[in-house]
């Protein structure tokens, strides 16, 4: 059978090269690989299907395009696979674009978001046959043998004489090693690595991709849906699985890789045997990954940076024990201390800092005191964004039973914490402090950690125009802005709440005003882009 995968993005949050190729010919994108759609590609190819994927943040596929390939080649399914509450527009827009112009084609969304709404998403958005809950790679492989007939397919939520069914669950695989590797030669992208949550600050110019070596994660963290998608387990595949797909990599020319488990650094003895597979190969190809500071496996770090591991970001969140506990975060501001010095003594090269602001039960001394811990942690970079709640979350559930949000109108919604929750301080006044903040954090950075400063900023130069470089510093320095700039892109490096908060209001609009909306947003990106390709200096990377 030929399967369709489109995988969905906010295109506001994806920016791609004005000029520049890759060596094979390839558009060049910022951003993560959509990996779930390659891996399941992988899977139905070697099952003996054919598979044809395609990624929105590809501005050479827009959804007519994608249509029309729909009308012109018939696929027996198309699969629409987004992670957020943020794609869910788009994955409505284009289900309902596709439907239109084929009304035969069987339509499935698959995702974290689909899977912990599926009964709700099957009813506000009909247009669409199923609605895949959880790892899609056995699902999808029973669902094309039972298009016709998906009472026995685990896992898929479909609608049966108007009523939704959902069909038992399926059982979570723990073998993650039977599937193959993802399919990443045929989706003709090539991605850049760049700085977490789409800050188009370049860190290499390597061919980038990323790999899931673990699935889930088993800690409550009030703000995260993985304990909750997961069902509160913890998957790995085998050390010896995951160096042979580094192996795989860098034979193919692939620079770096990035690890997209929720939590790699969870078990010291597959860690420890992953680095020395790695060692002993003698592979060169750099990577890095996200972890808690309370791991155990911190003894591991000179292992890692000896194995290439390059970059290690940490979910610190605050620099109050307070808020800590409130977020149920369940670490203490002393181990997040050890685990950054720890890493940096270990010689890894860049050291991340995820916090927030906006939180709950916050005052202005707790983010005063979240912004001057930063300052004193010898993190080479660092992120500050507004607490957001969503469906599926712990705070979600709180709020529901304070009466902040209604499951059966808010299901589909994205808030800033701060917009309903009364113990939140003021979205002015996080905006001031968290501008504030920066502007100490910045000038200790540069006065106390010059050297560690010098070196992140040697980095950025060798993939961007330097005066993108120096905008990226001073930004924080120059007050509020009254439009956009020139260098869109850099703006949205230190104003990422600006397009969080165009995201969340998106998600809060009626289904008849979306596609005014959405069309009215592609012709100004489209304006923006024609202006900046007509001007004498472009930056390397243009927003979408």
């Amino acid at each position: 059978m030929l399967v369709f995968l489109v995988h969905v993005r906010d295109p506001q949050f994806y920016a791609h090269p004005a000029k520049t190729r890759a060596k094979n010919g390839n558009i060049r994108v910022m951003g993560f690989p959509p990996i779930g759609i390659m891996s399941l590609s992988s899977v139905l190819k070697q099952a003996g299907h054919e598979c044809v994927m395609f990624d929105q943040a590809n501005p050479d596929t827009p959804n007519d395009v994608i249509v029309e390939a729909i009308k012109r080649q018939k696929p027996a399914l198309v699969g629409l696979s987004f992670l957020s509450t943020t794609s869910y527009p788009y994955a409505k827009i284009l289900a309902r674009q596709i439907r239109a112009a084929d009304s035969t084609v069987k339509l499935a969304f698959g995702g974290v978001f689909a899977s912990l709404n599926a009964g709700l998403v099957k009813l506000q958005c009909r247009e669409v046959d199923f609605v895949c809950r959880g790892d899609g790679e056995q699902l999808l492989l029973d669902l094309l043998a039972n298009l016709q007939a998906p009472e026995a397919v685990a896992g898929v939520t479909w609608m049966k004489d108007g009523q939704v069914v959902n069909n038992p669950g399926r059982p979570m695989e723990r073998h993650l090693d039977q599937w193959p590797f993802p399919d990443r030669e045929s989706l003709k992208l090539d991605f850049v690595e760049s700085m977490p949550l789409d800050v188009p600050a370049v860190l290499s110019m390597e061919r980038f991709t990323t790999m899931q070596t673990s699935r889930g994660c088993p800690w409550p963290c009030v703000f995260c849906d993985i304990p909750v998608f997961n069902e509160g387990k913890w998957r790995a595949r085998s050390a010896q699985h995951v160096v042979d797909e580094l192996k795989y990599l860098e034979a193919n020319g692939y620079g770096s890789v990035y690890f997209v488990d929720d939590h790699f650094l969870l078990q010291p003895k597959r860690i420890e045997a992953i680095c020395t597979g790695v060692t002993d190969a003698n592979l060169k190809i750099q990577w890095g990954i996200e972890g808690r500071v309370d791991s155990v496996a911190q003894h591991l770090f000179p292992a890692m940076a000896k194995a290439h591991c390059r970059t290690v970001m940490f979910g610190i969140e605050s620099g109050s024990q307070k808020i800590l506990d409130r977020l149920k975060k369940e670490q203490t501001l002393a181990e997040v201390t050890t685990a950054v010095r720890n890493a940096k003594k270990a010689g890894i090269e860049i050291v991340h800092g995820f916090f927030t602001v906006g939180n709950p039960d916050e005052t202005v001394e707790d983010m005063q005191a979240t912004f001057d811990f930063a300052s004193k942690l010898p993190l080479d970079t660092f992120g500050f964004n507004r607490l957001c709640v969503y469906r599926g979350t712990p705070l979600w559930q709180e709020y529901v039973k304070r009466g902040l949000v209604s499951d059966v109108t808010d299901w589909y919604k994205y808030f800033k914490c701060s917009e309903i929750d009364p113990t939140c301080l003021p979205g002015e006044v996080i905006n001031d402090v968290r501008q504030q903040g920066l502007k100490k954090l910045f000038l200790y950075k540069l006065t106390h950690y010059p050297l560690q400063t010098y070196r992140l900023l040697r980095r950025f130069l060798r993939f961007m125009p330097v005066r993108d470089v120096a905008y990226l510093i001073a930004k924080p320095f120059m007050g509020k802005k009254t439009g956009a700039t020139k260098a869109e892109v850099l703006s949205r490096a230190v104003e990422h709440a600006e397009t969080k908060d165009a995201a969340a209001q998106l998600t809060q609009l009626s289904d008849e005003m979306l596609h005014d909306v959405m069309e009215a947003s592609r012709l100004e990106r489209l304006r923006i882009q024609q202006e900046a390709e007509g001007a004498q200096e472009l930056p390397m990377f243009q927003a979408r």
